[in-house]
């Protein structure tokens, strides 16, 4: 949140307060004009002026009242446009080149009279165009304004909500584990980026099929040698035409992306630089709370998912006879998975250095995710009506998306491994849709395959996602540290060369850890439970869900997990403060190096935590500046450790070292006879 531009902003804004107004004012005002409005990205904008006012540096109502009357004059302007140039202006450029942005706004006028005012205001789509609408067919200015007014105000108030609750809930947001709000943000970001993009680039083709089908066929006849193989596509006398040369143009834009990006990547002799700053930044949102969920997610594309899937497909193919869909459907899938295997034995790509053994170039899980459900939207879309033709394709980019993004969240492969595996599914799944769509024309009843389909395959994923995540996890833990440290060094002096604080960008979260300790955490944990302290489990997302319960005790609201470097808390310990809605806590977390005769290093923060309901519906323990008070008490607790304590010369903090002794081993058990359950008892 607290990142250079955010703060350039923030300092721009409290010298210049009335000059803020005016952006806001100027960007509402060319999101309501005429032909600007399709270009100015108003949603984004607007959602960071909300997020300034809920941190405080911008007036809210004052704001509120810019936003509205920006886009109030904006509207009126384009409203006297319309209503000056009146039916000429379909005549003028550029709407004499797009006439469908005025024909769309039209059609909403017509059917919706004046609540289209309203209406429109909240689509993006026909929000410039609906007031020049209302001009151009002479609707009296006094039913024009009131409704506009009051569409601007409630249009305002809905673009800056969200970024006003995010500013004003920010440290309930970062409070969430850290960078989960992040990890959560990213992906729906990626999600939406790829349903447009899906969604777009169909409709696209959708509208310009047909013309792509004449220059083709214009093509063919100036070429009569190579136009003869394109012909075979091309018969304007087959419905299935404008679809395979749509598949076609893909398959060539597509099939030049993907040799482009082979070709960056043996050039380079390894992952791109953009790679590894990926790599760098997703493997710094680890957090535990989001970590088993990326885990199921990235389950997603195992064989137990998509296995009965696809099997339950080619039983439905073949019950019902369609041999010619069954052979190219067995054929996607075989040899998709062949031509991958061969593929990723062919490119020797370098894995992350968090990936272990079978994590390669390509994602055998993320192609074969791309084949199985790209496949199956084309075997079904042609029998669905218009645009609902779109659905299969988005339902395989989002389940694609998210088993990519689970991934690479991960640190089981490069972007390059997850892009190069989508692009070579796609280019799969585009030669066999074209020889598919070539030679079947026959229709079948597509919605009992669809649900049986669809249905086995959340079945699936619902049953093996939980128990498998879990394995899947334990294979991506941080790696060891590369550090190593004598001993005896680390006691008198090295101690220093530790991190003294978290290793964050804003800074509330630059925790000072102050606590290092050698040695087992059981004799720790038993001293500090023999003084007053508990300790608390790992919040899991049950947990993290009962904090809206705000009527819960305070010493029963859990406090949420922390990390360190991409690792998670070993131990967390609670000592209840002086008052009802305060307690100390004491974080522990394996050390960024080691020590060479193996004894186990940890390095910790003491804190002061303060229960907060920044929302209202939702408890959470803060932590507060740091006022030792929390320090005294581990120290306390620990006396009987010898602890030595030392300002970091780094920032001067009060840091807490000790060694804690070794578990004793244990004597071999006696021999004895063998006993019954009843006697061992």
């Amino acid at each position: 949140m607290e990142s250079a531009w955010i703060e350039s902003a923030t300092t721009w804004i409290s010298a210049n307060p009335t000059a803020a107004g005016a952006l806001i004012f100027l960007i509402a005002f060319c999101d309501a004009m005429v032909i600007l409005g399709i270009f100015v990205p108003a949603l984004p904008m607007l959602f960071a002026a909300g997020t300034l006012v809920g941190l405080g540096h911008l007036n809210g109502p004052y704001a509120l009242a810019c936003s509205t009357l920006g886009a109030f004059v904006g509207d009126g302007l384009s409203f006297w446009i319309g209503h000056r140039w009146g039916p000429q202006l379909r005549q003028r450029w550029p709407f004499s080149r797009y006439p469908q942005w005025l024909d769309r706004g039209e059609v909403m006028f017509r059917r919706n009279g004046s609540r289209s005012i309203v209406i429109a205001r909240f689509v993006g789509a026909v929000r410039p165009f609906v007031p020049a609408i209302a001009g151009m067919l002479k609707m009296p200015l006094r039913s024009y304004a009131l409704p506009s007014l009051a569409a601007c105000l409630a249009w305002s108030a809905l673009f800056l909500a969200p970024g006003w609750i995010l500013g004003a809930s920010y440290d309930a947001v970062a409070a969430v584990a850290d960078r989960l709000a992040l990890v959560l943000g990213a992906l729906v970001v990626a999600i939406a980026l790829v349903w447009a993009c899906v969604l777009y680039t169909w409709r696209w083709f959708a509208a310009h099929a047909d013309n792509l089908l004449a220059r083709a066929l214009r093509w063919t006849r100036a070429h009569p040698h190579l136009g003869r193989y394109a012909a075979a596509l091309i018969d304007p006398n087959r419905p299935e035409s404008p679809s395979l040369v749509m598949l076609a143009v893909c398959l060539l834009a597509i099939g030049w992306v993907w040799f482009t990006l082979i070709a960056s990547l043996l050039a380079s002799g390894g992952p791109l630089a953009v790679d590894h700053t990926i790599h760098q930044f997703m493997w710094s949102l680890r957090n535990p709370l989001a970590d088993r969920m990326m885990a199921a997610l990235a389950c997603l594309g195992d064989a137990q998912v998509l296995g009965p899937a696809a099997a339950v497909a080619l039983g439905y193919l073949l019950w019902r006879r369609r041999w010619m869909a069954a052979a190219h459907w067995i054929a996607a899938l075989v040899f998709g998975l062949a031509l991958t295997a061969l593929l990723e034995s062919a490119i020797d790509m370098p894995r992350p250095p968090t990936a272990p053994d079978g994590f390669g170039f390509p994602s055998v899980a993320v192609t074969m995710t791309t084949i199985t459900l790209g496949f199956f939207a084309v075997l079904i879309a042609r029998e669905l009506p218009g645009r609902s033709r779109v659905w299969p394709y988005l339902l395989a980019g989002v389940f694609t998306t998210l088993i990519g993004f689970a991934r690479l969240y991960l640190g089981a492969h490069w972007l390059s491994d997850l892009v190069g595996g989508t692009l070579f599914g796609i280019i799969w799944l585009l030669v066999l849709g074209l020889a598919y769509r070539r030679h079947v024309a026959r229709a079948f009843w597509m919605r009992p395959l669809a649900i049986s389909f669809y249905l086995t395959f959340a079945v699936a994923a619902l049953w093996h996602a939980p128990r498998a995540a879990d394995d899947l996890l334990a294979k991506f833990n941080a790696p060891q540290p590369t550090t190593t440290l004598v001993a005896a060094n680390w006691w008198r002096s090295e101690w220093t060369t530790l991190p003294e604080q978290r290793n964050e960008k804003d800074a509330r979260r630059r925790w000072p850890l102050d606590v290092q300790v050698a040695g087992p955490l059981a004799p720790l944990r038993a001293a500090l439970e023999a003084d007053g302290w508990r300790v608390q489990p790992q919040a899991d997302w049950l947990a993290t869900v009962g904090l809206l319960n705000v009527a819960e005790k305070a010493r029963d609201q859990a406090v949420l997990p922390a990390t360190l470097d991409a690792r998670s808390e070993a131990l967390l310990l609670l000592h209840d403060g002086v008052r009802a809605d305060e307690q100390y806590a004491l974080r522990l977390w394996p050390a960024p190096a080691k020590l060479a005769d193996g004894t186990p290093l940890w390095i910790g923060s003491s804190q002061t935590l303060r229960l907060r309901k920044p929302l209202g519906f939702v408890a959470l323990w803060l932590p507060q500046p740091d006022d030792g008070r929390a320090l005294v008490l581990v120290r306390r607790g620990l006396q009987g450790f010898a602890p030595i304590e030392a300002p970091h010369p780094r920032n001067g903090q009060a840091v807490l070292r000790l060694r804690t002794p070794a578990a004793p081993a244990r004597a071999p058990a006696p021999a004895t006879s063998p006993v019954s359950g009843n006697q061992a008892k």
